[in-house]
């Protein structure tokens, strides 16, 4: 996936906004009864159109004020945008700003112009700095111009725009700094886009043997970004038994992908990130009902969005070390396939019985966890769609978060809130191990009402020797307003912690 649009920063006089040779100019305006600023400089070059808007409270600049103004007398833009900001000295919270800057990506889109300018100006964020606006503005913008396009299909959708220009009068020396922070926010959408193309994709094109070309495609791409592939006779040999019992009953073949950024010292623990990739899950023998089957495409968002954050780290380079692993299965019904009651042994050397095979995420992601502790990691975060309980729960607004080291999960919760990328944590109480107890096996796949928190319980038994959370992604990689497509979560979050480890 590459770059959608031109996004550059440039600072200008205040005059210079009447004359700008533009297709379409956004302004973002405070909310006053009064001309100031902006709106003065619009009203008096437009012959008093603004003092007109305001007199029909048509024009207030308060959050989420829209106001469009096409062929404006005076000024050269053949289309002007007037975008409420609040008041001038209140504080938004991170949501709303990006609720403003939502809009403002909207309306660049909607206009069906190539070359558009958006006059941003200072808008206090709480406990941000004017950086973070910029970062978040350009990601928006990027993430925001994304379409799913399926070659043979007719009317495909199209993208106009390819040029923005962040304007604004009152940068002063710090306008590297927020190139970089436009760079970083730009690169992140990137990396979003990478990971909605991947959850968009239908599951006859994109399989476990797809995910893995695409992950060299990277390292093509990328050459510090070093890709392996395990088949599953590689797999077999290892003994990553509890990961093949998944995609047993398919004609796909398993696969386990590594990708490895060493950006830092040698010596330096790498922070590891894994994605459950179940590039299609029917529930196996304990198959799924038929209604909306269509969605489980969805069920290897967790490896899109680590594809999608290694794409973002590969451009943007800390130094630090990054590590990308994903689990994929294609979860099918045949007479091959495990059977409710089996029992199955883990890379750990822990014995499973399999009581519900559509529990099978946990099954590719337990010898996945196992695997990476040979890295001697610094953190591990797995991220899966791995329960209906997590919907249920938190429905489409907040990924579920578990974890065995609570400075890990604050740090998380606190990234989450910094990239509008939200997370909530879930207990991971020794109480519900006990649901998970087996008369056949060390462990069983399914246990309890609490399906969220003994599913994380399940996966925690796998990770006892490093820092380690899980996300629960299903209410939030796909579904909700967005319907059936992917949201690109959590690519935001997750580049926003590993760029924090230094």
């Amino acid at each position: 996936m590459k770059k959608l649009i031109n996004v550059s920063l440039s600072k200008i006089k205040m005059a210079e906004l009447s004359t700008l040779k533009t297709e379409a100019l956004i302004i973002g305006n405070y909310e006053s009864k009064k001309l100031d600023g902006v709106t003065k400089f619009i009203d008096t070059k437009s012959k008093g159109v603004l003092k007109k808007l305001i007199s029909r409270n048509e024009l207030s600049g308060s959050l989420g004020n829209s106001v469009y103004l096409p062929s404006l007398n005076g000024i050269s833009a053949e289309k002007v945008y007037l975008k409420g900001c609040g008041k001038l000295n209140k504080e938004l919270t991170e949501s709303e700003f990006l609720t403003l800057a939502l809009s403002m990506a909207n309306s660049a889109l909607n206009s069906k112009a190539k070359n558009i300018h958006i006059f941003m100006p200072f808008v206090k964020v709480q406990s941000k700095s004017e950086e973070w606006n910029f970062k978040i503005l350009a990601r928006t913008i990027e993430s925001s111009s994304y379409k799913y396009f399926f070659k043979g299909k007719k009317n495909q959708p199209k993208n106009n725009l390819n040029k923005v220009s962040i304007i604004s009068t009152h940068i002063g020396n710090n306008i590297s700094t927020l190139k970089n922070s436009i760079k970083i926010g730009q690169v992140t959408a990137v990396g979003i886009n990478t990971s909605k193309e991947l959850g968009n994709t239908p599951a006859n094109i994109c399989t476990p043997s797809y995910l893995a070309s695409q992950a060299k495609a990277l390292s093509r791409t990328f050459p510090h970004i070093k890709t392996k592939v395990l088949g599953e006779k590689e797999m077999k040999k290892i003994g990553m038994d509890c990961l093949l019992s998944v995609g047993q009953g398919s004609a796909q073949e398993s696969k386990f992908i590594i990708m490895q950024y060493l950006g830092g010292p040698k010596n330096k623990k790498p922070n590891v990130i894994v994605g459950k990739g179940i590039t299609f899950d029917t529930g196996g023998i304990s198959i799924k009902p038929s209604p909306a089957m269509d969605e489980m495409k969805y069920d290897m968002c967790g490896s899109a969005s680590v594809m999608g954050t290694m794409r973002a780290i590969a451009e943007l380079k800390p130094k630090s070390n990054i590590i990308g692993v994903i689990a994929s299965a294609e979860n099918m019904p045949s007479s091959t396939a495990t059977k409710p009651g089996d029992v199955v042994k883990t890379l750990s050397g822990q014995t499973v019985e399999i009581l519900n095979t559509d529990a099978e995420g946990r099954l590719v992601l337990c010898d996945a966890l196992t695997y990476v502790e040979r890295f001697n990691p610094a953190s591990v975060i797995d991220i899966a769609t791995l329960t209906g309980a997590c919907v249920v729960a938190l429905g489409h607004e907040a990924t579920g978060l578990l974890s065995n080291n609570q400075p890990l999960a604050d740090k998380i919760l606190e990234c989450g809130e910094s990239s509008c990328d939200r997370a909530w944590q879930l207990p991971l109480w020794d109480v519900y191990q006990k649901d998970l107890n087996s008369k056949y096996a060390d462990i069983a796949n399914i246990g309890g009402r609490a399906g969220t928190i003994t599913a994380a319980c399940f996966l925690s038994r796998f990770t006892e020797n490093y820092k380690w959370a899980h996300l629960d992604i299903a209410g939030t990689a796909y579904g909700g307003k967005l319907g059936k497509t992917s949201s690109g979560r959590p690519v935001s979050l997750l580049t926003e912690y590993l760029l924090s480890q230094k």
